[in-house]
């Protein structure tokens, strides 16, 4: 009896947490306008990121995005775990929040559990700098292994503003090819 009301209180937590976590993007992690869902589709390498449980002593990161039927939006992120000595991957799905011409969406790698995702900048929809749902996650993207330094230092300078401690980013070693890579 008592191990069922511990997991019904933590299954309650989780729920709650994960409702509110996708309208807690930290406020000044504005998304960017006039968003092209289909000029962002392809692979992005992961340039720079906090560390997080999920994506853990991984080098080699991708995300990889297209569009399904429903119009929504198929994630395939994948990585080389370094201490494991083997590539995994997870699949998500992104929806948009509000308005499509609008870079602010929720994704979820665990059914009906979504976290915020915004897009805060964007350079020709070679480069992006993502928010997450609050001030741990954040992650530099590139459509190359590499990204120009004063595009590197123009998105530190926006995190910075955003309150985000960059001091705190992982940059992230792009040295082989991912095999989930198209």
């Amino acid at each position: 009896m008592k191990n069922r009301i511990i997991l019904t209180v933590s299954l309650s937590f989780l729920l709650l947490s994960t409702i509110i976590s996708c309208s807690s993007m930290p406020e000044k992690a504005q998304p960017v306008g006039q968003f092209d869902v289909n000029r962002y589709l392809g692979t992005w390498y992961e340039i720079a990121r906090f560390d997080y449980f999920f994506e853990k002593d991984l080098d080699n990161a991708i995300a990889q995005y297209s569009l399904n039927t429903d119009g929504s939006v198929n994630v395939l992120n994948s990585g080389y775990n370094f201490k494991k000595d083997k590539w995994v991957s997870a699949n998500g799905t992104a929806k948009f929040r509000g308005d499509k011409d609008v870079a602010a969406l929720k994704v979820s790698f665990f059914g009906p559990f979504y976290a915020g995702y915004n897009v805060v900048a964007l350079e020709d929809y070679k480069y992006a700098l993502v928010a997450g749902k609050n001030l741990d996650y954040l992650w530099i993207l590139s459509r190359e292994k590499t990204i120009p330094e004063n595009v590197k230092q123009d998105f530190i300078i926006k995190a910075q503003e955003i309150g985000y401690n960059t001091s705190k980013l992982i940059w992230v070693k792009q040295d082989k090819k991912s095999p989930f890579d198209k």
